[in-house]
């Protein structure tokens, strides 16, 4: 890339304020297209993410059960 700040379109004109508002409005289009394609994908990601989390906590939560679960003897 060049060093100096461009203030010349191509065609030899100035940049205009319309010509940096399209760019921008080019861009945030560009970037709103991109994230509603990556949307669905990062919601399944976090809810599988979740669900193991979740998964994880009740088989520690069943260990720990079971380590502290008492043996009961009862006589006659």
């Amino acid at each position: 890339m060049n060093d100096r700040v461009a203030t010349r379109r191509h065609d030899g004109g100035r940049i205009t304020r319309q010509d940096l508002e399209r760019q921008f409005q080019h861009l945030q289009d560009d970037v709103t297209e991109i994230t509603e394609t990556k949307k669905t994908s990062i919601t399944l990601l976090a809810v599988a993410g979740v669900a193991a989390g979740l998964f994880v906590a009740y088989l520690l939560g069943r260990r720990g059960g079971r380590r502290r679960r008492g043996v009961i003897e009862i006589r006659r």
